[in-house]
Parts: structure tokens; C-alpha cells; sequence
């Protein structure tokens, strides 16, 4: 007997291995040796050695290489399958549909250390107190200290695990320090089975829409009948009341079930949410955890440990022992569209995992995307409507802000210098109105740092990145230098703001435009200096840079959930999901420039991001407004989504595309090429090209510049497959594009392929 194994190589086969000798099956015919199919094998591959997956048993006569020039494995790692039939029947769809190496996918799917070969029987870190602990032991001066202990303490004789420490919010040094002490012990315990589920809280009362759409679920998880489900409710609409009320049944039954979100910030508050609801095994998943708690996570989702498993993308290619409900939260955005590795997108593999394992997937949005409104179009999902926001709650108002009939509101520096705040006139005043009134403003400005460009007004040179063909953004401090630079956010280049022009040598540069760093600087000069403001309102300021820290989005939360007035200002980060309900005005002072791309997906963007962002109003008792400023108050398509509504707007993008016959109406396939010159990666796909099958039937575009052609020193080129039928675009793309990367000229290339792009 041999194995055919899948090794993480770029390589689109599998490779066969003989068994060592003290594997061979025994004279009866009995292999109780032979590594299962889905284990772990240790083999030997050129001068390396790898750790790959088991996908077969074959015999001698069914390999294509001599019995001799085969290479023993050498060893097993899994007594048991670590991947069952269905996941690897998953992982064979997933390098067919994106015609990625099943090695490669495989690897993608696994955490880390399971790929490093590391065992799978974690022995979970526990902490309790000491009996001769006494509170006595603590100085008068050592108050964190004793607030920690006494964490602790709750937890009994027994104590309690570190995970489960953390989440209450201990730490490590604290940890190790009371144990320095002598008041605390760690000892090593085997993960035991969790309690069984419980509701904590009882659930509301749910409107004539969630009542159907609950129902529907319901009825579909109990004929443990696959059905997709499109949630399409409006922004506070009580979508997560419905995801509450299904699950409730679903973890009745013994099910574990699976939330996808789109952002890591999204996943404390949802767990909070959740855990106020059900007293249940909930499992965080995300790309901010560590080796060790990613290691833990898989293991509980495998093991049903995890009954409620709440992740980003990736969570979606995890094996769970007993799934019975999967829900795609905020399904329309674009993070769950993986951009590099395995390309997939986490909504199409939730509703491909639905289908094999015969349970209901709810994909839930205020905006849907123009695929999930085809394939309810389509019959292939069933579409629920919440129209109305529960009790008294109001939708947000949208109204527009002409900014060519307003003036600009200027501010004054310590140097008398006056500068363009970027607000009008009407905006300042809504905002103060809004805040003497004791609420929040929500101001969205998709654009972190202080300022995009920084000009030369002289010669108009412009500070840009020396590596991408980018501007350099302006991050400015005005209380250090040292905290000033300019930072190209596509490769991280970095380097010091200039004095003078490096041209020409000019003193006279300028930052123009504005991020959201400056606009809290202005802000601030306007609402908590006291020399223009009675009142002093905070500033908070939230994007990238101000929660990159450990906890510091959950700090802001916080001090948001608090009530006070004041004014946040944020990027996207603010806009999926998040519930600020003493938030009552959301201003957009450019956000509708995204109607003008070159890029035909960008007015879907925009609409849904502009929504998206609109829904944070209002989301409590009082009612909420939002206001757009902008210098096309006359486009159609925002007076459309402004007047009509979203779904009209996006029905309306949706007939635009049939007659264009671009996606969703068309399938896509977007082949990039990345080198050192734009002649040797332009040369590749022309080269590509003329290989392509005889009468293939698809619409060929390029090769053409990528959107950004030069990154990090490196030139992108790219080609753009489009096919009426997908089915013939994957047939076309199966004989074509291993051809393809085997061609002389693409051999010190990078060439990847990307099925259904979100853009191009």
C-alpha cells in the first residue's frame, strides 16, 4: 500500500510515499499502522523535510512512479483523522473552484502550529489561589495587584483557566507576579467538556418581519434542509435579535454555530452580546490571536467544545463537529474576500459549507450586494425583509449639504495662520447644536493620517513613496517632531518631513488635504479649546493608528458607551456593525467622491459604506440625522440613494450591469503579474494569451497596468478573463492555466489568479 499526500507546495499534484517497514500490513491482512486518511505524515521532499495531509490509499499498480524511487514517510503524527471526509471533500472544492494547489489549500486551512506538526492534546494552563493566600499578604500601595487576586479568588478552590482569566480582563505579568509572591499556583489540566448551554437573558419581542424570518430558519434547521437565507434589514432593523432567536434553537438541539464578521473590532462586542444572551463555550477566532489560542480554538471547534464560534473570514475553514447554523454578518463587505494565498471569498465558501452539511446559512445586511440580490433573483436564496426598526425607533434622515453655496469654516492658529477646516459653515453648526443638546456626532472621513499629500507650492513638487506609485500621507504631531513623518500606507516606506523642497528648495510646503488626525486637530481647536468653545467636548478619534494597541478599541468602546457627549471621528472601522446609541447626527463631509471611480464597482461601495456609516444614527430612543456634504449635490446616482432608498438604487446598479454584461451578470477571472520590469510581466501575459484555447468564447481585457502598477519596487500588470457562463470560464481556465505558469517567460514571475475579484 501506498500514500498519496498533499504538501504545502506550489505544485498542482499530490505525491505518492511507500510505508516504512514497520508499517506494512500484517500476514492477516490487517494495517493497523497505516496513517488514516486526513493524518498528518512527516515525509522527506527533496533536501527538505514537510508535514503534509494523507488524502488516499493507493496501491503500487496505481502509481505513476516506480515502486523503487519511492520515499518512505518518516512518520505519523495522528493516530486519528485531524481532517474528516467532508473537510477534505472541502478542501478539493476549494482548489477546484479557485484552481489553487491542494497542498496549498490545505495549508491555508490549518493553523500554524498543526501545520508545524505540533501535537493537537493541549494541556490548558490554570491558576489557583494558594490556601495560606490571605489579603493580608498585599502592601497598602499595591492596589492592581489586590483587584487581580481578588479576580482570582471568585473562581474558588479550583481557580480557573488562563483563557477564561484574560477574557475577565487579568494579566500575565500579574500573574506571574503573584505567583513570585507565593499566594497563587499554575498547574496543567486537560480541557474538560463545557457545561451545557443556558439561556442567561430572556429574549425580546420580535416585530411581524423577525417573526417570519425566525421561522423560516427555524423550520429550515429542523428538516435539516440546506437553504441560504438573505437577511436584508435596515440599520437597527433587530438583525441580531433574529440571529439570537435561531440560534437559541440550534444550541437547543446540540449544534455549535458559526458567526462570521467582517472586522477583528467587531468580535469583542459581538461576543459580549452573545454571552449576555446564552451562558455557552464561546470561541473567538481571529488573526490577532496568537499561535497558542488559534491552536485552542480550532481544537474546541473540532471537538465540539465550541458552541458558539464567533470569527473573521478564515473561521469559515474550520472543522466543526456538529454544525447547525452559520451567519454571515454584514455579508456585502469586502473584507471577506481573502486577498492573497487561497483568494476565496468567506460568504461563497459559508454557503458551499451550508449545502454539505444540510443546514440553513443567514447572510445578514443592510446593503446587499448586487451578487447576493442575484441569486435571490435566482430562486438560489430566499430574501428577508426587516423593514422597520423596532418600537419608536425612526431610520436617520439623509440630507444634502451644498458645499459650493457654503462657506468654509476657517480656523486660527497660535501663529495666526488660517486654515480650511474642511467643514462648512452648516455642518460646525448642526454639530454644536447636536452636542449642547447632549448627544453624540459621528464624523466619517475614510482617509487616516493627518494629510494625503504634501505639495510644494513653489514648483509643485510632491512628497511621493520612492518604492509604490503612491503619495507619501503626512502623519503630524504638533507636540513632537519626532512623532511627525511621512509613511506611504501601501508598502510602510517611511521617512522625515522635509523643511524645504528637495527641488527647488522652497520653504513653502504644504500639507494639503485632510485625514482624519487633522480633522480631530481641528476639531479640537473649534470644540474643546476654551477660547472658542463654553463647553469642552472630547475628541475621539478612531482608525488604524489610534487602536493598534492591545485593548485600545475596546478602551474607546468603552469610553464611547459612556454616554457623555462628544464627537467621534473614524474611518471605515466605524461603519459595520457597531451600536453608539447616544450617537443622533453621523456627518459625511466627502464620502460621495466615490461615485466618480474609474472602477465600476465603486458607487456600490460608496452607497453601502454611505449607509452603512448613516445607520449609526439614531439607534437608541431619540431620532437620528445624517448630512452629506458635498460638491455634487446634483448626481443622479446620490440623489437616487439619498431620495429612493438603497435597494432601489442597487436594482437600479443591477440593470446597469445585465446590459453592460458585466458581473454579477458575467463570471470574472483576474490574472496579475508581478516583477521587476513592467516589460517582463507585460511580455508574460501576452505570452499567456496566445496559449489560450481555440474557441474559448471570453471577453479578453489587457494586459493593462494594475490600479497600482508600482509597489514596493515591484510592477503589476494584469488580465481580465470574462465569460457569460462559468462553468465554460472554469473549463477554459482548467486546461489554460497551468499551461500558463509552466511558460518560459513567466518563470521568475509571480503570477496569481484570482476567481470572482471584487475589483480591478
Amino acid at each position: 500500500m501506498l500514500l498519496q499526500v498533499a504538501l504545502p507546495v506550489p505544485l498542482y499534484r499530490v505525491f505518492d510515499y511507500s510505508l516504512p517497514a514497520n508499517m506494512s500490513p500484517l500476514p492477516n491482512g490487517a494495517s493497523p499502522h497505516i496513517p488514516p486518511i486526513g493524518s498528518r505524515v512527516e515525509v522527506p521532499f527533496g533536501r527538505q523535510t514537510l508535514i503534509g495531509i494523507v488524502v488516499a490509499h493507493i496501491v503500487a499498480a496505481d502509481s505513476g512512479v516506480p515502486l523503487n524511487k519511492l520515499k518512505p514517510i518518516n512518520k505519523c503524527l495522528d493516530a486519528e483523522p485531524i481532517l474528516d471526509a467532508s473537510m477534505l471533500k472541502l478542501a478539493q472544492w476549494l482548489a477546484r473552484y479557485y484552481h489553487y494547489p491542494l497542498g496549498d489549500v490545505l495549508a491555508v486551512m490549518l493553523p500554524t502550529l498543526v501545520r508545524q506538526g505540533k501535537p493537537l492534546d493541549l494541556l490548558i494552563t490554570h491558576w489557583r489561589v494558594l490556601p495560606h493566600a490571605s489579603d493580608g499578604d498585599f502592601r497598602a500601595n499595591a492596589k492592581k495587584q489586590k483587584q487581580q487576586f481578588d479576580i482570582l479568588k471568585l473562581h474558588g478552590e479550583r481557580g480557573a483557566s488562563e483563557d477564561i482569566l484574560l477574557l475577565e480582563g487579568m494579566q500575565r505579568s500579574f500573574l506571574r507576579g503573584l505567583e513570585e509572591k507565593g499566594l497563587i499556583e499554575r498547574y496543567i489540566q486537560n480541557k474538560q467538556a463545557p457545561a451545557p448551554f443556558k439561556v442567561a437573558t430572556m429574549p425580546l419581542d420580535l416585530n411581524d418581519e423577525q417573526q417570519l424570518a425566525v421561522t423560516a430558519i427555524i423550520a429550515a434547521h429542523e428538516a435539516n434542509r440546506y437553504t441560504g437565507f438573505l437577511l436584508n434589514g435596515i440599520t437597527g432593523s433587530g438583525k441580531t435579535e433574529v440571529y439570537l432567536q435561531t440560534m437559541q434553537a440550534v444550541l437547543e438541539a446540540g449544534k455549535q454555530v458559526l458567526i462570521l464578521v467582517p472586522e477583528i473590532g467587531l468580535t469583542p462586542q459581538t461576543r459580549a452580546r452573545f454571552a449576555s444572551r446564552f451562558a455557552a463555550h464561546i470561541v473567538l477566532l481571529h488573526s490577532g490571536m496568537n499561535n497558542t489560542h488559534r491552536l485552542q480554538g480550532w481544537q474546541d471547534c473540532r471537538t465540539g467544545h465550541a458552541q458558539i464560534i464567533i470569527g473573521t473570514r478564515s473561521a469559515v475553514l474550520y472543522p466543526f463537529a456538529d454544525l447547525g447554523l452559520i451567519v454571515v454578518d454584514e455579508a456585502h463587505d469586502g473584507s471577506y474576500k481573502q486577498q492573497d494565498t487561497l483568494r476565496y471569498h468567506a460568504a461563497d465558501v459559508a454557503l458551499y459549507r451550508g449545502l454539505q452539511a444540510n443546514i440553513p446559512v443567514v447572510l445578514g445586511t443592510a446593503t446587499p450586494s448586487l451578487e447576493h440580490l442575484k441569486l435571490v433573483n435566482d430562486g438560489k436564496l430566499i430574501e428577508c425583509q426587516l423593514l422597520t426598526r423596532p418600537g419608536n425607533a425612526k431610520p436617520a434622515t439623509m440630507q444634502l449639504i451644498d458645499a459650493r453655496l457654503q462657506s468654509t469654516h476657517q480656523r486660527t492658529t497660535d501663529d495666526g495662520a488660517r486654515y480650511d477646516t474642511g467643514l462648512t459653515d452648516a455642518l460646525i453648526g448642526a454639530i454644536r447644536q447636536t452636542l449642547e443638546a447632549g448627544d453624540q456626532v459621528l464624523i466619517f472621513l475614510n482617509r487616516r493620517g493627518y494629510a494625503p499629500v504634501l505639495l510644494c507650492e513653489a514648483c509643485g513638487w510632491q512628497a511621493d513613496c520612492p518604492r509604490c506609485d503612491a503619495h507619501l500621507t503626512v502623519h503630524y504631531n504638533s507636540q513632537s517632531q519626532y512623532n511627525s513623518y511621512l509613511k506611504c500606507h501601501h508598502c510602510d516606506w517611511q521617512a522625515y518631513i522635509p523643511t524645504t523642497c528637495p527641488d527647488c528648495g522652497s520653504q513653502n510646503l504644504d500639507a494639503k488635504g485632510i485625514g482624519t488626525t487633522r480633522l480631530s486637530e481641528n476639531l479640537h481647536a473649534i470644540f474643546a479649546n476654551p477660547q472658542t468653545s463654553k463647553e469642552l467636548y472630547p475628541i475621539i478619534q478612531i482608525d488604524r493608528d489610534t487602536t493598534r494597541r492591545k485593548d485600545s478599541w475596546e478602551n474607546i468602546y468603552q469610553r464611547i458607551n459612556q454616554g457623555n457627549p462628544a464627537i467621534l471621528v473614524g474611518t471605515q472601522m466605524v461603519a459595520k456593525g457597531h451600536h453608539f446609541p447616544n450617537v443622533t447626527l453621523v456627518c459625511l463631509p466627502n464620502a460621495d467622491r466615490g461615485f466618480l471611480s474609474a472602477d465600476f464597482r465603486s458607487p456600490e461601495h460608496t452607497a453601502q459604506l454611505m449607509i452603512q456609516v448613516a445607520g449609526r444614527a439614531g439607534r437608541g430612543d431619540k431620532s437620528g440625522r445624517v448630512l452629506i456634504q458635498t460638491l455634487q449635490p446634483d448626481n443622479e446616482l446620490l440623489l437616487k440613494l439619498v431620495k429612493d432608498g438603497y435597494l432601489s438604487f442597487a436594482r437600479e446598479l443591477l440593470q446597469e450591469r445585465k446590459m453592460m454584461g458585466l458581473p454579477p451578470h458575467s463570471y470574472a477571472a483576474l490574472i496579475r503579474c508581478e516583477g521587476k520590469t513592467l516589460a517582463t510581466t507585460t511580455q508574460a501575459l501576452k505570452d499567456a494569451i496566445a496559449i489560450l484555447p481555440n474557441g474559448h468564447n471570453l471577453a479578453v481585457l489587457g494586459p493593462i497596468d494594475a490600479p497600482m502598477s508600482k509597489k514596493n519596487s515591484r510592477y503589476y500588470v494584469q488580465l481580465l478573463l470574462l465569460g457569460k457562463d462559468r462553468q465554460q470560464l472554469h473549463r477554459v481556465l482548467s486546461q489554460w492555466w497551468q499551461p500558463v505558469l509552466a511558460l518560459p517567460s513567466t518563470k521568475y514571475l509571480k503570477l496569481t489568479l484570482d476567481i470572482d475579484p471584487i475589483g480591478w
